[in-house]
């Protein structure tokens, strides 16, 4: 049985989203006194789960990478590729360059929350209503939440919270997309 490169780059999106969310969940109930609210996400990198941590994040960058590749090959969408590689790229320096390391973790953690958002909404390109309508809003979603966590504007959520709600709309969108590529046969080619 062959697939077609459409079909390999969404298992490459659903496995690498659902093995971040679950890494994720792990390494937090691993973290003695770890606060959902009150921690960064990225704390986890450093902690005592941080191998769990930086090896889901560092495996989805591999796997969005590798995805791009293949989307790519299939959709022929070059902007879009571009930015799920651009954010596949920066989850690797997330998961290889933790908090401690001081500012380029940092860089690499907006590269991932801003390209992940801005590929959610380019995506409504490859999609069908109401799939494209969501995407706007979960890539919209994740990206208001990033300039209100940058701002220091956490509406009661504490840091940890706010930046859930960068991450999680953005993983959501990633396994939802993957499993619309998955399944969809007809030519979805952006050009």
């Amino acid at each position: 049985m062959t697939y077609d490169s459409r079909k390999i780059a969404g298992l490459l999106l659903v496995v690498g989203g659902v093995l971040c969310v679950l890494g994720m969940i792990v390494a937090e109930a691993l973290y003695p006194g770890y606060s959902a609210s009150e921690n960064y996400i990225s704390d986890l990198g450093v902690g005592p789960s941080a191998l769990i941590f930086n090896s889901s994040v560092f495996l989805l960058g591999v796997l969005a990478v590798c995805a791009a590749y293949f989307m790519q090959k299939a959709l022929n969408f070059k902007l879009f590729s571009i930015l799920t590689a651009t954010t596949g790229i920066g989850a690797m320096g997330v998961g290889l360059f933790t908090e401690d390391a001081g500012v380029i973790h940092a860089v690499f953690s907006l590269i991932t929350f801003l390209f992940a958002g801005i590929s959610a909404i380019v995506s409504y390109r490859l999609e069908k209503r109401p799939l494209s309508y969501l995407s706007v809003v979960l890539g919209g979603v994740s990206l208001v939440a990033l300039v209100l966590f940058a701002s220091g504007f956490y509406l009661g959520l504490g840091k940890g919270g706010m930046e859930r709600m960068i991450a999680y709309p953005a993983l959501l969108w990633t396994i939802g997309f993957g499993g619309h590529i998955i399944g969809d046969s007809k030519d979805t080619s952006a050009t």
